[in-house]
């Protein structure tokens, strides 16, 4: 058995200081980002739903202004060099959150938030599967605050980013399907499928459980003909 040194004793308390030391810095640069985040997601809700009530909750004044706010979103995020990631979910999650507040169409917030994102990210080069990720996961948390319909806006939001990244390219489709695979099979009532099957790429979840159950029955007559 090797004996313990002086020295040893020493390099070990050593790493254990510098652990310590990178601890409490992580800490506070995450309380710190917790805190940014909630401002961000407090100034765009206010923003969203101060809007709407003047200007009237209509659909078409609900879609401009969730592209503008993300419009002005994104523009700070390049001014000031920091990665659209890390705003993201905060944006998405005041969008719906201030649509909520004035009584409007939450699901069709989140899609239209979700869209807007993605389109977003691939104008200023972004990542923009990260940034599908992040614009569901805050539109998600933000129906799950207002107790709205978390399935219906999960759907919602992952085939508006299916489709905003199809009007990107089949590489954006692709890795926009690998990343928020995680989040559909955490909602299992949406449908793992839209993510996984290339006939899934277009229409709705209805229209491929109706496609489905015509494979189904074809299946089975095709057995009792044998």
């Amino acid at each position: 058995m090797k004996a313990v040194t002086v020295s040893d004793t020493a390099y070990h308390e050593g790493i254990g200081k510098v652990g310590a030391t990178i601890k409490e810095r992580i800490v506070g640069s995450l309380k710190g980002m917790n805190e940014i985040e909630a401002e961000i997601v407090s100034l765009v809700r206010n923003t969203v739903s101060n809007t709407l009530r003047t200007g009237g909750a209509v659909a078409g004044e609900t879609l401009s202004l969730t592209k503008d706010v993300l419009k002005g979103a994104i523009a700070a995020t390049e001014e000031v060099g920091t990665g659209l990631t890390l705003s993201t979910k905060s944006v998405a999650k005041g969008i719906v959150m201030g649509v909520s507040d004035i009584g409007g169409d939450v699901v069709s917030a989140a899609s239209q938030t979700v869209k807007a994102a993605v389109k977003g990210a691939a104008e200023v080069g972004g990542d923009v599967a990260m940034v599908a990720l992040r614009a569901v996961d805050g539109v998600i948390e933000a129906t799950k605050e207002v107790g709205g319909n978390v399935i219906e806006v999960t759907r919602a939001a992952v085939e508006g980013a299916i489709e905003a990244a199809r009007g990107i390219g089949n590489t954006a489709v692709k890795a926009v399907k690998e990343m928020l695979v995680g989040v559909v099979e955490g909602v299992k009532e949406v449908g793992g499928a839209i993510l996984s099957k290339p006939r899934m790429e277009t229409g709705s979840l209805e229209e491929h459980a109706s496609i489905a159950k015509g494979e189904a029955a074809g299946t089975s007559k095709a057995r009792k003909r044998k």
